[in-house]
C-alpha cells in the first residue's frame, strides 16, 4: 500500500510546515513504497542516512525535508558512481555534482539513486547491472530513458521529485512514454 504524498512537491513542503505531515513520516513512507514496488526504479538506497536527515530537516528551506530520487548518472559524494555499468560497479563518488550541491542547500533529502541506461546511452532503462525498470502503467513496457528510473519513481507515486538529464532525450522520452 503506497502511503507517500499524492500531491506535488510544493504542497508536500507546505504539509511539513503546517505539521500535517513530517519529513520523517514521508521519508519512511517513501522507503516502504520502494520496498513494495515492482518497478525496479532504484539502484541504490541510503535509508539510514535519509532517515537521519529527515530528523534534522529544516522545513523553512524551499525543499526542506522532501525525499528526492537522484538519477544514477549524477554524482553524490559517498554513493555509488557506476554510470549504470558493470565496469564501474564498485566505484564510489568522491564529490557532489553542482545540481546535488544545490539540492542539498535547498534542504532536499536525497534518498537514493534511480536506474538509468548504461552511460545514458539508450532510450530505455535496462542494464546488466540493475536489470529492467518497468513502466508504472504497463510492466511489459519501458519507462524510457536514460532517466527512466526517476520517471518511473515519480509517475509510480514513490516520490514527488527526481533528478533527470536530457543530453539526448533522457527525460523527454520518459515524459512521452
Amino acid at each position: 500500500m503506497n502511503r507517500t504524498w499524492k500531491g506535488d512537491t510544493v504542497s508536500l513542503v507546505e504539509s511539513f510546515r503546517s505539521r500535517e505531515k513530517s519529513p520523517i513520516e514521508e521519508t519512511q513512507a517513501t522507503f516502504d513504497s520502494i520496498k513494495e514496488s515492482s518497478l525496479n526504479a532504484f539502484s541504490y538506497l541510503d535509508e539510514e542516512g535519509a532517515l537521519a536527515r529527515a530528523e534534522q530537516a529544516d522545513v523553512s528551506l524551499p525543499l526542506g525535508g522532501v525525499p528526492i530520487a537522484v538519477k544514477e548518472l549524477h554524482n553524490v559524494e559517498g554513493w555509488p558512481d557506476t554510470n549504470a555499468s558493470l565496469v564501474f560497479a564498485d566505484r564510489v563518488s568522491r564529490f557532489d555534482g553542482t545540481m546535488i550541491e544545490r539540492l542539498k542547500t535547498a534542504g532536499a533529502n536525497l534518498i537514493g539513486l534511480t536506474t538509468a541506461s548504461e552511460f545514458g546511452g539508450l532510450n530505455c532503462s535496462t542494464t546488466k547491472l540493475n536489470g529492467i525498470t518497468h513502466n508504472p502503467w504497463n510492466h511489459d513496457l519501458t519507462p524510457g530513458g536514460s532517466s527512466g528510473g526517476s520517471a518511473a519513481a515519480v509517475a509510480g507515486g514513490i516520490v514527488t521529485l527526481g533528478t533527470g538529464g536530457d543530453g539526448g532525450g533522457s527525460i523527454r522520452i520518459p515524459a512521452g512514454f
